[in-house]
């Protein structure tokens, strides 16, 4: 075949493909969608694009049928029209899960437990659904993990329909892929914003203590503080040793002693109040304190009195404020070091990264994930896989058992290496302390 030929279009029997997005936004969404889509339509597969994740299908019922317009659209070339490099998502999204009371291979056969993914399911067969194409992060690979499984477990000759996830998290901190798509686009735009507040910072001999997105692994906080010239980083995987102490507590009910390991909050804070220092040393009374939003899970209890929790049981963040908290401690302690105030003021970062203007990279490790699904399902006749790209985007599928705790349905979380050399690049830009 020539360099210049259209690649051979194979047999198959799909005649329509759903996509849907779920969880947070990522820059570069629509060219996943976009690619996804264009790939089907130009082997005259039709497209049905899910509305808001799975908040429409969930509510599928006699009473309640899928609605052309409310749960999903058409999508045909006239919706893609120069839709690739668009910003935001163009079929909304949503964090409802309808796996959520499946926590083990036991409960799928609770039909009780199942019965939201089986509303899934009725909801797809009855738009005549050949394939699912789940966008979206690690709760969304649960749950299209989860609608695999449901399905196996179907009676023989049952309707089924194959799915392919393809990965997004502007986190970065997925197993199976190097990078995920919008997490260069974010890193630039929390970086520029970092990069700003330096010049405030400097200009009025203060200090910014930026919080960023990131909960489980430190990717977008130290891309943000490389990129951006901050004084110091400090993520998940930098609370470890020294930097840890166990708490013990007693459930009131049981008598039950667990004991859990939390960072020890003021040694972390005196780390930071030593690169001030440091920088004093250098004649720098300015800087930006880049952390990581998941440190808040690290936090001892007394700190964490009140704040609520999701459906995926992760505590809310935003209720935390772990920026405007640190500030108030780093600030205290540099007084206290030195008998002298010196401004720091918490600002959290993130939100407005999310659905920022894709970066070229973005798009084009988006459009090859969006092409892969079509390659998935059609070429390689696959189901139950992730799309992953590595070198030259070359594509590859790895199978969701790979990803998944087979005993518990999690996700495994792919951290720094503290041992990497992405990890060490950090170390060498900021300020220097011996510690």
């Amino acid at each position: 075949m020539s360099t210049l030929s259209r690649p051979p279009r194979p047999e198959h029997s799909f005649r329509r493909v759903a996509i849907l997005f779920a969880g947070g936004p990522a820059p570069g969404a629509n060219a996943v969608i976009s690619t996804a889509s264009v790939s089907f339509l130009r082997n005259d597969i039709e497209v049905l694009g899910i509305l808001h994740g799975y908040s429409g299908m969930i509510q599928f019922g006699p009473d309640r049928p899928m609605e052309p317009g409310r749960d999903y659209i058409v999508i045909d070339h006239r919706v893609l029209k120069r839709s690739r490099s668009s910003q935001g998502i163009m079929l909304g999204t949503a964090r409802t899960n309808p796996g959520k009371q499946i926590s083990s291979p036991a409960h799928l056969d609770d039909p009780e437990r199942c019965k939201p993914l089986r509303t899934v399911y009725e909801a797809l067969c009855s738009m005549n659904v050949d394939a699912l194409i789940s966008i979206g992060g690690d709760d969304t690979l649960k749950t299209a993990n989860k609608f695999k499984l449901f399905q196996d477990r179907l009676p023989a000759g049952s309707r089924r329909i194959p799915v392919v996830h393809l990965p997004k998290t502007i986190d970065n901190d997925y197993m199976g892929i190097d990078f995920t798509f919008g997490y260069f686009t974010a890193v630039e735009t929390l970086a520029g914003e970092i990069r700003n507040l330096l010049y405030d910072a400097e200009a009025g001999r203060a200090y910014f203590l930026a919080e960023t997105m990131g909960r489980s692994a430190g990717w977008l906080a130290y891309g943000a503080a490389i990129a951006g010239e901050a004084s110091l980083v400090i993520s998940v995987e930098d609370i470890e040793g020294k930097y840890l102490v166990e708490e013990k507590s007693e459930n009131p009910e049981t008598g039950e002693t667990t004991v859990r390991s939390v960072m020890d909050v003021e040694r972390v804070v005196r780390r930071i109040v030593k690169t001030m220092l440091a920088r004093e040393d250098e004649r720098k009374e300015f800087g930006v304190i880049v952390i990581a939003e998941g440190l808040a899970e690290f936090l001892p209890s007394n700190y964490l009195a009140g704040i609520p929790r999701d459906e995926h049981d992760h505590i809310s963040i935003s209720h935390v404020n772990l920026a405007r908290l640190f500030a108030k401690l780093v600030g205290d302690a540099y007084r206290k070091e030195t008998n002298r105030p010196r401004k720091i003021t918490g600002i959290q970062l993130g939100y407005e990264s999310r659905c920022a203007k894709p970066q070229a990279f973005d798009i084009m490790l988006g459009s090859q994930l969006g092409v892969g699904a079509y390659r998935a399902l059609v070429e390689k006749r696959l189901d139950g896989v992730m799309v992953s790209v590595s070198g030259q985007l070359d594509l590859h599928y790895v199978p969701f058992e790979k990803l998944v705790d087979p005993d518990t349905l999690v996700t495994v979380v792919r951290y720094i290496q503290k041992a990497s050399d992405f990890h060490a690049l950090a170390r060498f830009l900021e300020t220097y302390v011996n510690e």
